[in-house]
């Protein structure tokens, strides 16, 4: 019996609400990922307004990104505890405080504590494990669709919004940006707190492709025993070659884009004479080559090798960034390096979650992934604090640039080191859950 009246409604077309569930998830994940991205063209309007030097700044963004890929495996915990729906309304309430609160900043160490630990912590609980409990909960058949369509919705967001945060911060300063996010998480907020179920079973549906409802499993344990189950699956993994090898790449994936490309790329741009405007539409020309790079990505990692798209995907990214700096700066040039680079900005994911799957067991994954993910953010709040670093001290992005592409080129390399079959760890497949 559908307990939910708009589900009912749906199912009477023939329209499942499980990709209703996927279009808020895709709005949330959309926002928040804004939230992360945009402060990347913000660099030199603070600059200019307090007088703070690019590493400093850099900083606070390193820390933000730092927290948004430690807090994916504990976000698991709490969506298993609290729920869903509760989980991510907090965490956009957290994100939408941080940045309200930093219209009145003054001081640098209110940008680290908001941007940097605040929005940390609440962008994290929304990170990609969020798509990934979506997609698993709500979907049996066309489940790597819906979580290729998720996936995809981080990296437009970080891109998508660039030109015109740009803009707005151009002519109208750099606080009408941030109300504008603020605005769009509010409306996010919203739509989860009216729309978003947890499960299936919570409107009295099955899952799509399923015929018969699933009752809500119990929880076992208490919160600690959530919380723990993470250290316990990483202590377990950290025994296998095979995580380290998926934990370098991504680390090298977060330090090529989210860190370096994603933070300084406006900036470096002004650099050579470039206005922000036109470099973040040079941001967002990535984000649309990304949208379907990743989910063709996701349809060639059921049919490929995935250490051999892996291969590709890091080897293409390390050319493109070492021939960036050969781009002329032109937005000929950059377009090439945009249409190159933005088709696998994060094509990496799917075949990375494949290959933790077949390694780790269907079971694990997500809390392998989530460790990963954690590597992904460690690189990523590096390159934001070491962009920021060389420029400071060497006047330059350049060295950056050269040393992420030569660390995509080892990563492509590294990746093939792994065995072409892999069996599930016989340990991790025995680590209850709930």
């Amino acid at each position: 019996m559908i307990s939910n009246p708009l589900a009912a409604a749906l199912a009477k077309r023939n329209f499942h609400y499980g990709w209703v569930v996927v279009a808020v998830t895709f709005l949330t994940m959309l926002v928040t990922a804004a939230a992360v991205g945009a402060p990347g063209v913000l660099i030199v309007p603070l600059e200019k307004e307090f007088g703070w030097e690019t590493k400093e700044i850099a900083t606070a963004f390193s820390i933000r990104l730092l927290l948004f890929g430690l807090m994916g495996p504990f976000a698991a915990a709490f969506m298993n505890y609290f729920g869903v729906r509760k989980v991510v309304c907090v965490a956009l309430i957290l994100i939408t405080g941080g940045l309200f609160a930093s219209l009145a900043m003054t001081e640098i160490w209110q940008l680290i504590l908001l941007w940097g630990v605040v929005v940390g912590f609440g962008t994290g609980l929304t990170a990609m494990v969020l798509g990934a409990t979506v997609a698993a909960r709500w979907f049996t058949e066309r489940r790597g669709l819906a979580l290729g369509m998720l996936t995809a919705s981080s990296a437009t967001g970080q891109l998508a919004f660039m030109p015109l945060m740009a803009s707005l911060s151009e002519n109208y300063g750099w606080r009408t940006a941030i109300m504008l996010i603020c605005g769009l998480l509010i409306v996010a907020v919203l739509a989860v707190f009216f729309l978003m179920r947890d499960r299936p079973a919570d409107v009295g549906l099955p899952a799509y492709g399923d015929k018969e409802v699933v009752p809500t499993p119990p929880v076992t344990g208490g919160l600690i025993t959530l919380i723990t189950m993470p250290l316990i699956a990483l202590k377990d993994a950290s025994s296998s070659s095979t995580f380290w090898v998926l934990f370098a790449t991504f680390f090298v994936c977060g330090a090529s884009t989210n860190g370096l490309v994603g933070t300084h790329f406006v900036a470096m741009c002004g650099d050579f004479g470039m206005v922000p405007i036109m470099a973040a539409s040079v941001l967002a020309m990535m984000g649309f080559f990304d949208f379907f790079g990743t989910i063709g990505s996701g349809w060639l990692s059921d049919r490929v090798d995935n250490r051999w798209l892996l291969f590709w995907y890091y080897g293409l990214r390390g050319l493109s960034l070492l021939y960036l700096p050969y781009s002329n700066f032109s937005f000929y040039g950059l377009s090439l390096f945009a249409m190159f680079y933005g088709l696998d900005w994060i094509a990496t994911v799917p075949p990375t979650v494949k290959l933790a799957t077949d390694r780790f067991g269907r079971e694990k994954a997500g809390l392998i992934f989530g460790w990963v993910f954690a590597g992904h953010q460690l690189g990523a709040a590096s390159a934001a604090y070491g962009g920021g670093f060389v420029r400071t001290e060497y006047q330059t992005y350049m060295p950056a640039f050269f040393v992420a592409g030569i660390l995509c080129l080892i990563a492509a390399l590294l990746v093939l080191t792994l065995s072409k079959h892999g069996k599930p760890n016989p340990v991790l497949e025995t680590v209850p859950v709930n």
